[in-house]
């Protein structure tokens, strides 16, 4: 039975999940077969979990123990339940606050913070850049992992690092250099072309004015303790060193298809 869930979540990560932002979010496993019939349907605008009552956390797009042993169960339970759950309400907290943005997407919050109204924009900047870049981190990941990515990506990576072991070794030293907590990125910028960047805290490249590289991210990794300590204490680099046996590139592809379209 979890054999064919996975199929199906690892189907639906691909081809059902994006957002015009480039952002994806997948259905989860304790949603069970409704949640996924649900989202086979749904519109764009609906794969973002979103109610009357604000922001959704979405489930994970696959079981908390499918990414051992590159990230345990322990782990995958303590950061989507308690820190991602708790981003998400924190985000609509402070959106409480500010009635008149309850109706944007994450992207338009998170995309002027200058007009968000200054008594909440902190706690929409973290909590709302927590829940974004969350969000995409789950779909980020697969049991299934390929290694390596194909086909434009691919060709897009060789043009812009000159290999994917080249892209490799500079996006984990991105990643290894994040001076205590934060993201590495992979991304489009404005213009085009592939980047490999970082941002502090719950910050994210789709921040203008605020990123110092802007642009739509193909690839996230969460560099906050509360993602790898339970199983790697303080040695970051053996948990980006096992985080890329669990990338899922066919979802990173399809966000940089949507990046470049």
């Amino acid at each position: 039975m979890q054999t064919n869930t996975r199929t199906l979540l690892s189907h639906y990560s691909r081809r059902k999940f994006l957002t015009v932002g480039g952002l994806a979010l997948a259905g989860g496993l304790a949603a069970g077969p409704s949640l996924l019939r649900a989202a086979e349907s749904a519109t764009v605008g609906e794969v973002m979990p979103r109610t009357d009552a604000g922001f959704q956390p979405a489930p994970l797009p696959y079981a908390y123990d499918a990414l051992e042993p590159s990230i345990d169960e322990a782990t995958m339970r303590l950061h989507h339940d308690k820190h991602y759950v708790g981003y998400t309400n924190n985000l609509n907290k402070a959106l409480a606050e500010a009635p008149d943005f309850q109706s944007l997407s994450i992207e338009e919050l998170l995309g002027d913070l200058a007009a968000v109204p200054e008594s909440v924009r902190k706690a929409v900047r973290n909590n709302g850049g927590g829940y974004y870049n969350h969000s995409l981190f789950w779909t980020m990941m697969t049991p299934d992992g390929s290694g390596k990515p194909d086909g434009e990506l691919a060709a897009a990576i060789d043009e812009s690092f000159g290999s994917f072991d080249e892209f490799k070794e500079k996006f984990t030293k991105e990643a290894a250099t994040v001076f205590g907590s934060g993201w590495a990125w992979l991304i489009v910028t404005p213009d085009g072309k592939l980047a490999i960047t970082s941002t502090p805290n719950q910050d994210t490249p789709i921040m203008k004015g605020v990123a110092e590289v802007e642009g739509k991210p193909v690839l996230a990794l969460d560099v906050w303790e509360h993602a790898y300590y339970l199983k790697y204490k303080n040695v970051r680099a053996d948990y980006l060193s096992a985080w890329w046996d669990v990338v899922n590139w066919p979802m990173a592809a399809e966000l940089y298809a949507k990046a470049k379209g």
